[in-house]
């Protein structure tokens, strides 16, 4: 059809919708001519909305789609198309459908600036490549936790930029089989799992705030990572963590700050010798236990770690778990040596040894008394005439005497 035709069809269409009824977005995309851009009039449009050419779609931060309530509001079909400055609410309630408030079928896209709020799932990518999901506002439907759908989640999607997004109210942010994304500056909280990720080798996760969610950044059978200058705060659920780790294997762990959470970092023993953890210059800092291992095996490199004001540093589902862990210069606020020579190193070990004042780790009916004046007094008693060796939990051959600042990560 004749664009001078088509346009006055279009018109006609508008002028015969009922008058209380909103303009439908998607005749102005008709219109808009391949590679074009579309800047709406301010106001309030009906979605959903479906992008099957190369147009940029800008609101300008004036421009509302509401989905209805049925399915995704906003849907990309097409490579290199740009949306911005939107404002989408309502879509469908929909998990098997997975309905969203923008869902990216393409690739080289760029959805920037939006806010997206009473959306099941805020951003969903979907075997989508070379994406950029940056600086948008996203909020879930006003439910429960579990109920709620995931703030941005990438499927089968690659090389993507996700970065300074903000989320709230939402459920998770999920990374499935998905390799080589890049998820930057994000902040995210009052959620459930701050991120997960499930078979996807290669991401980097930096720089994000997850603060007051349920767990904090959860790893499966995904290798070669890069997790560095993140803060996971406020995880204080019985379970919760900053970071957990299973099945997945040369990860940097790296300048995080983990504070105040029941468990810091989770992380289970290599399968192979090779396969280890870099754990280095992170803070843990007012957490139940800072760091769990779970195994048998140990091995993961920890140095220039600062441990200040947890309750316990290490534990492991046996003594031999974080006894074989390889540490080193870490900075631990409980070690009482001394620097007679300056320079910046106990001049003893710092050995943590598993007397009675840690029996609660292997029995947990003793839990309720940890901390009580009763378990310190038969602490001390063992400690001043032990009836048998202790084991050695762990040892750092060259503890700081100062927290280390700023000390660069080898690779």
């Amino acid at each position: 059809m004749h664009h001078g035709k088509l346009f006055g069809f279009l018109l006609l269409l508008l002028l015969l919708q009922p008058a209380l009824a909103l303009p439908p977005l998607q005749l102005y995309v008709e219109i808009t001519p391949e590679g074009g851009t579309l800047k709406p009039p301010p106001g309030e449009y009906s979605g959903p909305v479906v992008i099957r050419k190369r147009i940029t779609l800008d609101g300008g931060g004036k421009v509302t789609v509401n989905g209805g309530g049925s399915g995704s509001i906003l849907t990309i079909e097409a490579d290199g198309v740009v949306v911005r400055g939107l404002h989408l609410s309502h879509s469908g309630d929909s998990h098997d459908q997975v309905d969203a408030g923008i869902l990216i079928k393409a690739n080289d896209t760029v959805v920037q600036d939006n806010i997206i709020d009473d959306s099941l799932f805020g951003i969903h990518l979907s075997n989508a490549h070379g994406n950029q999901v940056i600086g948008n506002q996203i909020s879930s439907k006003d439910r429960d936790v579990t109920l709620r759908g995931d703030g941005i989640r990438l499927w089968y999607s690659h090389e993507n930029l996700i970065k300074d997004n903000r989320i709230k109210n939402s459920r998770d942010i999920v990374i499935s089989n998905s390799r080589e994304n890049r998820i930057i500056g994000n902040q995210m909280r009052h959620s459930r799992i701050s991120m997960e990720l499930v078979f996807s080798p290669e991401n980097e996760i930096r720089g994000n705030v997850f603060e007051d969610n349920y767990n904090g950044v959860t790893v499966i059978y995904s290798d070669d990572l890069v997790i560095a200058d993140n803060r996971m705060l406020d995880m204080r659920k019985i379970t919760g963590f900053g970071i957990s780790v299973k099945e997945s294997y040369q990860i940097k762990i790296t300048d995080n700050e983990i504070a105040h959470c029941a468990i810091g970092l989770l992380a289970t023993s290599p399968l192979e010798a090779e396969n280890i953890l870099t754990i280095e210059n992170n803070l843990f800092t007012f957490n139940d236990v800072a760091t769990y291992f779970y195994g048998e095996r140990g091995g993961h490199k920890l140095h220039y770690n600062r441990f200040i004001d947890n309750f316990v540093d290490v534990m492991g589902s046996t003594t031999a778990t974080s006894r074989l862990n390889h540490w080193e210069n870490n900075y631990w606020d409980n070690y009482q040596g001394f620097d007679q020579n300056h320079d910046g190193i106990g001049d003893q070990p710092h050995r943590v040894f598993l007397y009675a004042d840690r029996i609660w780790m292997d029995r947990s009916m003793a839990r309720f008394y940890r901390g009580s004046p009763a378990l310190s007094l038969i602490d001390f008693v063992q400690r001043l005439v032990p009836s048998s060796e202790p084991d050695l939990m762990y040892t750092d051959p060259t503890p700081l005497m100062q927290p280390p600042l700023n000390r660069p990560v080898k690779d």
